[in-house]
């Protein structure tokens, strides 16, 4: 289990949010934190730590001034750790180069590839000529409903007709070097972790797979490497000191494999 950690950003600022509550109307989401830094003060510590593979997520949608406001800070974070850090929102086969050549590891994709709420392998298919598999990250994050986890797009405000099982995990682990799996019911709640889906990826994981949402505790922490047999990365958010939290930065990190 790696620490993978995370610069949310929300309107022009770093921030960690209550994931359900995001709303394209009025750009508005109800907020745990808001930092007084920069987001080029996140990916600093993250490399001073030497902690690869965080994740810069924009969390406006694109095409909006608060996205490009989103986007500016993304490069300041880009410029301080290049390769260090993987960046999503509003990534498409068109500008995923671009933010490559800025200094992203990976681009996360999940709109983009969800499109009409089924996968789009000609989009998946241009995502992966465009940058290669070993640049892509796909985010599969979820939200349960009739007992299933579906994949939800469009900040996690659509449903997707896709589920997370076994078959979806290997027919997409093709197209990636990666998979990012926010369990959004819990996401910013830090009142614990979906155990049935970490449970889940445990089994199924054949790639890296990060899994964020809900992690309160170290227990938490430890019920994550239980559950998910050592396969899966973790993050925290509101939980963790950086962000207001309680948990310690220094320990989670001690945590983790070396």
């Amino acid at each position: 289990m790696y620490f993978r950690p995370c610069i949310d950003i929300h309107n022009g600022k770093v921030k960690q949010i209550v994931g359900g509550t995001l709303l394209d109307a009025g750009n508005q989401a109800e907020e745990n934190f808001v930092a007084e830094q920069d987001a080029s003060f996140y990916a600093r510590l993250y490399r001073e730590s030497n902690i690869r593979g965080g994740h810069i997520i924009l969390l406006n949608k694109a095409g909006t001034p608060y996205y490009e406001e989103d986007v500016a800070q993304a490069k300041l974070a880009l410029s301080e750790y290049p390769g260090g850090l993987q960046l999503g929102g509003g990534i498409t086969a068109e500008n995923a180069e671009y933010f490559i050549e800025s200094g992203a590891s990976h681009v996360v994709v999940t709109s983009y590839v969800f499109s009409d709420g089924k996968v789009d392998y000609d989009r998946l298919n241009a995502l992966v000529g465009a940058v290669g598999k070993e640049h892509l990250v796909l985010d599969l994050s979820c939200r349960k409903r009739d007992g299933e986890y579906y994949i939800v797009t469009d900040r996690w405000q659509k449903f997707t007709e896709e589920i997370i099982s076994k078959d979806t995990i290997e027919k997409l682990q093709d197209y990636a070097d990666e998979f990012l799996i926010h369990a959004v019911d819990v996401e910013g709640k830090a009142n614990g972790v979906e155990r049935e889906l970490v449970r889940m990826l445990g089994e199924h994981a054949k790639i890296p797979i990060t899994y964020a949402g809900g992690v309160g505790s170290y227990e938490d922490i430890e019920l994550i490497r239980t559950l998910g047999k050592g396969r899966l990365n973790v993050t925290v958010g509101s939980a963790l000191d950086l962000f207001g939290g309680h948990l310690e930065y220094d320990r989670v990190i001690s945590m983790m494999d070396s």
